[in-house]
């Protein structure tokens, strides 16, 4: 028996929430911006990748894991990577050769499922080159008298269908600095002239470099079609980026870009923006030196995607604790193979909290029933408590969730392993000569410790508080 998922998304094209009916469920496309690789990731860059790392997981699910093919792009050229390299005296390709390898880094431990292509913008000069092309033939971009190719936005007629602004509105309302070379204040560049000293390519209108929307236009329409079905990206991207996107994308194209657009909410820190001039920044690695990766991961997922994420050391200090408990529940029990059988009726409810535009938040409290269950049947039932874990560790597979040894989360990487072993013998062996005192100046030196001890059948075993 197979469960039938009723998907819907919430797609900001529209603004509201829709039934997913792919294009060709055979090969369902997923777009989302990645990094602009100059600088450590931070927690919004952890938001990003954690949310449709569980979308990606969860349309795996759905469809099949051969049927969908996720796209993340990186943008390895930009004005932000030049200044960078020229301050650190190195060539762009070094700089963003690093940050790559230190986001996959990042990636890896938040558990985050490698995309099936991750596109960089310099290895696809010739796909931009081929869009500008059409776009200025077709009327829809200039070549201007300063060397760079401009998108005139009045040519658009469905400017703004994304974000919701109005162009003649923007005219009126917003200060936007006046360049000379444009037709328009808000037409946006495609192609960049060269400046002296800067990496640039051969085009038709001279060397120089793509501006950052045209190179999302033509990364996704050449990786997955002139139509796909899910472009996604954090809610900042929504406008001028994703709105140009469409813009680019379906006058070179003359067809529909995306069908359903997805963002996530912004993170705020302490209930304020996350900004580096406000000096709550704060990046990946920072974070994970306090707190295990997989915390931050169980952090993210307690709001729905696109509800803000509040961080803070209290938010996480929870999501340890509550990630602890799963854990704990798992601690000394074999995981039974088990199927995600919608007969189940947990996992029924499962699949249909995340068929609700992948309630996250829902879906954990549903991995703390079946926690309780395991918790329940564990002296009593070792056959259904051996079936139960197994159950927690496979919903929490969708979730990128419990994969890792029980003891070792509980226990985390300690250098004084070794000597809480040797103290908790020590207690042991009190305990058995009766020696009560000793057996509790030992227990109060584990607390001290930030040990907890858990005393069962099978002996004391122990876990970080």
């Amino acid at each position: 028996m197979s469960f039938d998922h009723q998907l819907s998304v919430h797609n900001n094209l529209t603004n509201q929430k829709e039934l997913f009916v792919p294009i060709d469920a055979q090969r369902v496309g997923l777009y989302v911006c990645g990094m602009t690789v100059y600088d450590y990731c931070h927690i919004g860059h952890a938001r990003v990748l954690v949310v449709f790392d569980v979308i990606y997981r969860y349309l795996c699910q759905v469809y099949g894991h051969e049927h969908v093919h996720y796209v993340r792009n990186v943008t390895d050229i930009d004005d932000k990577i030049i200044a960078r390299a020229n301050e650190n005296g190195e060539s762009f390709e070094t700089l963003t050769h690093r940050f790559i390898e230190l986001m996959h880094e990042d990636s890896e431990q938040l558990g985050v499922i490698p995309p099936n292509e991750e596109p960089r913008a310099t290895m696809h000069m010739a796909e931009i080159i081929t869009m500008i092309e059409r776009l200025v033939e077709k009327g829809f971009a200039y070549p201007a008298d300063n060397g760079d190719v401009y998108y005139a936005v009045e040519k658009f007629e469905n400017y703004g269908q994304l974000s919701g602004k109005d162009l003649d509105d923007l005219q009126a309302g917003e200060r936007v600095a006046v360049d000379q070379s444009k037709r328009n204040p808000f037409d946006f560049v495609l192609w960049k002239a060269a400046k002296p000293e800067e990496p640039s390519w051969d085009s038709p209108w001279g060397k120089g470099r793509p501006g950052w929307h045209i190179e999302c236009s033509a990364m996704s329409t050449h990786c997955l079609g002139d139509h796909f079905d899910i472009h996604g990206g954090g809610l900042d991207l929504q406008f001028p980026h994703h709105e140009n996107e469409i813009a680019q994308s379906e006058a070179a194209t003359g067809c529909k870009f995306v069908n359903y657009w997805m963002h996530n909410g912004f993170v705020r820190i302490d209930d304020e923006k996350m900004s580096k001039s406000l000096g709550n920044f704060f990046t990946i690695r920072e974070v994970m030196e306090k707190y295990d990766p997989e915390v931050i991961r169980y952090f993210i997922l307690t709001s729905h995607y696109r509800s803000p994420l509040n961080y803070s050391d209290t938010h996480l200090d929870n999501a340890r604790a509550a990630l602890t408990k799963l854990y704990t529940a798992l601690n000394g029990i074999e995981p039974a193979d088990v199927a995600l059988s919608p007969e189940n009726p947990r996992v029924e409810r499962f699949f249909k909290v995340m068929d609700d535009d992948f309630n996250t938040p829902e879906a954990l409290a549903l991995l703390f029933e079946v926690a309780h269950e395991v918790n329940r049947m564990r002296d009593s039932d070792s056959v259904g408590a051996s079936e139960a874990a197994g159950l927690l560790v496979r919903l929490g597979e969708l979730l990128g969730l419990l994969q890792g040894e029980p003891l070792s989360f509980l226990q985390g990487e300690q250098d004084d392993a070794e000597q809480i072993e040797a103290l908790i013998a020590a207690r042991n062996r009190a305990r058995a000569n009766k020696d009560w005192a000793e057996s509790d100046r030992v227990r109060d030196e584990l607390q001290s410790m930030g040990v907890v001890l858990e005393d069962g059948a099978g002996g004391t075993t122990w876990r970080k508080a």
